[in-house]
């Protein structure tokens, strides 16, 4: 039983520290200050250069022309767009609190089923 005690107990500190986290981020996230908002613009929006790529790559892909230039040029582009995709992270301050949010209510909710 003594175990057991043990790791509710763990798990409340878990859950405290993922909502201490949360909190700090979702905070820091809604600064509105101009220095501040300055500073923290690329964690706010993360360049997609994928998704950019595809975008030009239908475009050119779907010009209309005779003798299929625009498609040996767009379909590589988009091609190369979904691997970038793949392979680069975008990921923004939002993404991470929310993500925290995520496992602290996994962690939660996991901690309500064992008591």
């Amino acid at each position: 039983m003594d175990e057991y005690k043990q790791r509710v107990r763990k798990l409340k500190l878990m859950s405290d520290s993922l909502r201490r986290r949360t909190s700090i981020y979702s905070q820091i996230s809604d600064i509105d200050k101009k220095d501040s908002a300055r500073s923290l613009k690329a964690l706010r929006k993360a360049p997609d250069p994928g998704g950019k790529m595809q975008k030009i790559g239908f475009i050119i892909f779907w010009v209309p022309e005779p003798t299929g230039i625009s498609n040996a040029i767009g379909a590589p582009m988009i091609l190369a767009g979904k691997y970038l995709q793949k392979k680069y992270n975008g990921a923004t301050l939002k993404d991470i609190a929310s993500e925290a949010k995520n496992h602290n209510y996994t962690v939660t909710s996991f901690k309500d089923a064992v008591l």
